[in-house]
């Protein structure tokens, strides 16, 4: 009961204040992800320096989970490597589809194993999942991307 209960207060904090929320000016990476179920829409932008996310920001016009993980998403991989990024992507998908269980599997997610019970709302699970299969598709240049096709976390990992 305990985790629902944290669950909910992070969702609705970073909901009412969202971190990172905006564009960068001098993005070198940006990517726009939506969620054509449920009509989710993200933008992300990076500033990357070398191999490492100098700075990140998002917008969009989302749900209260899809907001509140690409806020918790934005302030985990600031000053990460794009290394590192990958792994919280791979991580935060299998935690978000059940193939990852933060209370005994080895993971970097830190404050975001938060989102773990998403996985008992498989409606809800590409609303967490889209913010970061968004940052995915920044990091590679692609300007675009969707939680359906080929991208469908609940049908497999990208």
């Amino acid at each position: 009961m305990a985790s629902k209960q944290l669950y909910q207060e992070v969702i609705l904090d970073h909901n009412r204040k969202p971190r990172n929320y905006g564009m960068l000016a001098d993005a070198t990476h940006s990517s726009e992800g939506r969620n054509p179920l449920c009509g989710d829409q993200i933008r992300v932008s990076l500033k990357v320096d070398g191999d490492r996310v100098d700075s990140v920001g998002f917008e969009g016009q989302a749900c209260a989970i899809c907001k509140a993980s690409a806020s918790m998403m934005t302030a985990a991989v600031k000053g990460k490597s794009l290394p590192e990024i990958d792994t919280l992507i791979e991580e935060f998908r299998a935690m978000a589809t059940g193939k990852l269980d933060t209370a005994h599997d080895a993971n970097h997610l830190g404050r975001l194993s938060v989102f773990a019970g998403v996985k008992d709302l498989p409606s809800r699970v590409k609303c967490a999942v889209l913010p970061w299969h968004t940052l995915h598709a920044a990091v590679r240049s692609e300007t675009t991307t969707s939680t359906e096709g080929d991208y469908d976390p609940v049908s497999q990992t990208v």
